[in-house]
């Protein structure tokens, strides 16, 4: 199954996939304007905001401390590279966190307003 089709049943009705996908910038406005441009694209339903949290990782080398912004888009699979692609060429880091995680369960009705909202654009 390919990663633009990817399906699953539900009650003999064929559902596509919700998925959260997340990222990590180094400011709140930074994280509000990829969020803000996400859900105005309908590349995503929603998009949280939440920060400031402490990243530690290597980079070039060295552990690196920062504070960062955490954005989680809130998602479906069809959507997914689009919403990549757009997270690639907005993010300013060289290398942006884009995480994706799929929703294994939710409410019908949440799931079906994220399908509604991205199926929009």
């Amino acid at each position: 199954m390919s990663t633009h089709d990817a399906k699953t049943t539900r009650g003999g009705e064929t559902v596509t996939l919700a998925l959260t996908v997340l990222t990590t910038t180094d400011s709140a406005e930074k994280a509000q304007e990829l969020a803000r441009g996400a859900v105005e694209a309908r590349l995503a339903a929603c998009a949280q905001v939440s920060g400031s949290v402490t990243s530690v990782y290597h980079w070039q080398n060295a552990i690196e401390t920062s504070q960062e912004w955490q954005v989680l888009f809130k998602t479906t699979e069809t959507c997914y590279d689009a919403l990549e692609a757009y997270l690639t060429a907005k993010h300013d880091y060289e290398t942006p966190e884009i995480i994706a995680t799929p929703v294994v369960r939710g409410s019908t009705a949440y799931l079906a307003w994220l399908r509604q909202e991205t199926s929009a654009r």
